[in-house]
């Protein structure tokens, strides 16, 4: 009874909060700090590298942005399977890579209407859309869960493990709830009422805590920093660095990044939280140069995947 009680005060004071501005107004300052970096430091800044010397490490850098798309494709089919065993299993992960692309569509929720219609066929559509609802917020509980190593640094990082906590059959319903406040325009887009505490019911979760799904995030995470590190060393080869601090700084930027979906596929504020970060302790040069290689090769893996997906939707519109 308090815990409803509880849900339904959080409800309201959710409601008076308008997260379209919030999040419209944060992405547009991160587009301005980005810009103001680039220009204050215009004069240091060159894209100019040798390529056929650093062209393993950007091709290396390509395949592990490949990879890692795939583990997240198996950590949402862990994740639908986790909601409540559906019918077909086989087409989830293969789905989720060709449908991967339409994250960068402006509104960056287009990806959760192709797969929210795809599921409901095969599974009831409370499940499609709670599973669909969810994947963000296991990729965020992940990204805080391996940022939380900082406490090596500061005793204040522990507190980012509380989001992994809340992914059990006890308290999932609560993070549901205040997902879908959070996200009305994603429910709006996709048609579906607003979600109800007893429709809870229509869920089984096939167990407790969802393990291998967040096993498979833990790859996408550490795939993903993997390709940034390379495009990295292109350009800092003979520049020393804390690996760990710069680990910490991916995950938080990234984090942030999916927090602020008015920003197509976190696109400028994952840099721009990285470069406020880093602050000096990265050559501003080599940093910003880094992030601008990693997002063109990522995004142009993500394209690639989605090739057939995208020749598929254009031939329906001739």
């Amino acid at each position: 009874m308090k815990f409803r009680i509880f849900n339904r005060i959080y409800d309201q004071f959710l409601k008076k909060i308008n997260f379209r501005i919030v999040k419209k107004l944060f992405f547009l300052i991160s587009l301005l700090y980005f810009c103001f970096y680039f220009f204050n430091n215009y004069d240091q800044i060159s894209f100019e590298i040798n390529f056929q010397d650093s062209f393993k490490r950007l091709f290396l850098s390509f395949l592990f942005c490949v990879l890692s798309t795939f583990f997240n494709a198996f950590a949402w089919k862990n994740i639908v399977i986790w909601f409540g065993e559906i019918g077909i299993k086989n087409n989830l992960v293969s789905y989720y890579v060709l449908t991967n692309v339409l994250k960068y569509v402006p509104g960056g929720f287009w990806h959760f209407v192709e797969r929210f219609n795809f599921l409901k066929d095969k599974s009831n559509p409370q499940q499609a859309f709670y599973s669909i609802l969810i994947e963000p917020y296991f990729m965020l509980s992940t990204s805080f869960l391996l940022a939380s190593i900082g406490i090596i640094f500061s005793p204040l990082y522990i507190l980012l493990i509380i989001p992994i906590f809340f992914l059990n059959k006890n308290l999932i319903c609560f993070v549901l709830e205040i997902l879908e406040s959070v996200k009305g325009k994603t429910a709006y887009a996709l048609k579906f009422s607003k979600f109800k505490y007893q429709s809870a019911n229509k869920i089984e979760l096939t167990s407790f805590f969802p393990l291998r799904a967040i096993i498979f995030e833990i790859g996408f995470i550490f795939s993903k920093f993997i390709a940034f590190l390379l495009c990295f060393k292109i350009l800092s080869s003979s520049f020393e660095i804390d690996i760990i601090f710069l680990f910490i700084i991916f995950c938080l930027s990234w984090s942030i990044g999916l927090i602020v979906p008015a920003a197509p596929s976190g696109i400028g504020v994952f840099e721009s939280c990285f470069l406020f970060f880093v602050g000096k302790n990265i050559p501003h040069n080599i940093i910003f140069v880094s992030l601008i290689y990693f997002r063109l090769i990522s995004t142009s893996a993500d394209l690639l995947l989605s090739l057939p997906f995208l020749m598929k939707k254009l031939l329906k519109r001739i």
